[in-house]
């Protein structure tokens, strides 16, 4: 009886996950960069395979509907672009069948090297995406927007990704986003933004996704005990040895 109140005690005291600003994320960021030695292709190959794993649990590919497990991965510019990119390449791995939609690549040789990847794996780009949102979701089971990060200012959006935007809140097709919904203020739920289905969060989840009710992961188990302490991320307790957990 002692030990059944002293762990229900136990239980009470856990503290809250927390949830991060744009500030924190960015310093979080930085301190594994140049504290710990991270390297940027590093965090993005951990940060990719996590949501690829996360999108198996989500959508596994015995419960999708269509014949051919076909996934549309929409990369934008930056960081979030090229963790979209790692995603399909994992993807292509676990037999599903990635699409990649990337309208504006980026210069950088390490955002380059990812798109190398993926056309050596044989995953096919789109040269445009369908504006007739039919056809979208007639095509693909799942839609993954790794578009727009926590570094994107949501009222500064330009095309191509606004237009995008207006043509995924009309998608039947599920969508999963990554770290963040795009369009979204990394601080503040969205009144008006896409609604994905699935949320997988790196790292930490973001202040936006306190209200986000779908199905929510965390995803990449490596950040060094020192940081969480020092950030006070009272992350969850992954099971097993899983990377990822449904929070």
């Amino acid at each position: 009886m002692d030990k059944m109140n002293h762990s229900s005690a136990e239980a009470e005291t856990i503290e809250p996950l927390r949830y991060l600003s744009k500030a924190e994320a960015a310093a979080i960021e930085t301190e594994l960069v140049k504290e710990y030695r991270f390297g940027q292709q590093q965090l993005i190959e951990i940060w990719g395979q996590a949501c690829a794993l996360a999108i198996t649990k989500a959508y596994p590919l015995s419960s999708l509907a269509k014949k051919q497990p076909t996934v549309l991965v929409i990369c934008g510019p930056d960081q979030n672009g090229s963790i979209g990119l790692v995603c399909a390449r994992h993807l292509r791995m676990f037999e599903y069948e990635p699409t990649i939609y990337h309208p504006q690549r980026s210069s950088q040789s390490l955002h380059q090297d990812f798109t190398v990847q993926c056309e050596k794996m044989d995953i096919p780009f789109l040269s445009y995406l369908p504006t007739e949102v039919q056809l979208i979701n007639d095509a693909y089971n799942l839609v993954i927007d790794a578009m727009l990060g926590p570094e994107t200012e949501c009222a500064n959006i330009k095309e191509p990704y606004s237009g995008i935007l207006v043509t995924l809140k009309q998608v039947k097709t599920p969508i999963a986003s990554v770290d963040m919904p795009s369009g979204w203020d990394v601080e503040e739920p969205s009144q008006d933004g896409i609604n994905p289905e699935v949320l997988i969060s790196l790292t930490a989840p973001k202040k936006c996704a306190m209200s986000f009710s779908g199905k929510h992961f965390l995803a990449g188990r490596f950040l060094p005990y020192d940081i969480q302490k020092k950030y006070e991320l009272n992350l969850p307790d992954y099971p097993g040895t899983d990377s990822l957990i449904e929070l």
